[in-house]
């Protein structure tokens, strides 16, 4: 596989995110939040994974009160396993270093083992539980944290 770039998202994104999106969630986000979030939330940071030129996976946090909340870590099907997700989340580490930010945080499906064991390895730790978060089946979120960026 070709050298994939992790580069600061832009509008010309969206359609390559929307395919992901669309692919990756039961409940995907709209194209018009995705392009509020890029141009108009000001405590947004979104990163895209490029590969030839072709977006194959996006990330976003939010930068709220010197924390970050994590909104969406995703990779196109054909090119999970190959070290992407990692990629992204370590740039949202970066950006967040860069920000001040000091703690991060996100929400991760009980039954997302893969997502999870992701997390783990960056230090994340498992602190709670948001009972039926997830409104297309009542799944139950896990909340995990990291301290010390």
């Amino acid at each position: 596989m070709d050298k994939v770039e992790i580069i600061k998202t832009s509008i010309d994104h969206v359609d390559d995110i929307m395919v992901i999106e669309n692919l990756s969630f039961a409940i995907p986000w709209s194209r018009q939040s995705f392009i509020e979030e890029i141009t108009k939330n000001k405590f947004a940071i979104y990163l895209s994974a490029s590969l030839n030129n072709v977006i194959v996976g996006y990330a976003g946090m939010w930068n709220v009160c010197g924390e970050g909340h994590i909104t969406n870590i995703a990779v196109h099907p054909e090119f999970r396993g190959n070290g992407i997700g990692s990629l992204l989340l370590e740039g949202l580490i970066e950006e967040a270093r860069k920000a001040g930010i000091t703690r991060l945080t996100l929400e991760v499906r009980k039954s997302n083992i893969i997502a999870q064991n992701l997390y783990e390895k960056y230090g994340f730790i498992t602190c709670g539980i948001r009972k039926s978060y997830y409104a297309d089946n009542n799944e139950d979120a896990l909340i995990m944290w990291k301290d010390s960026i």
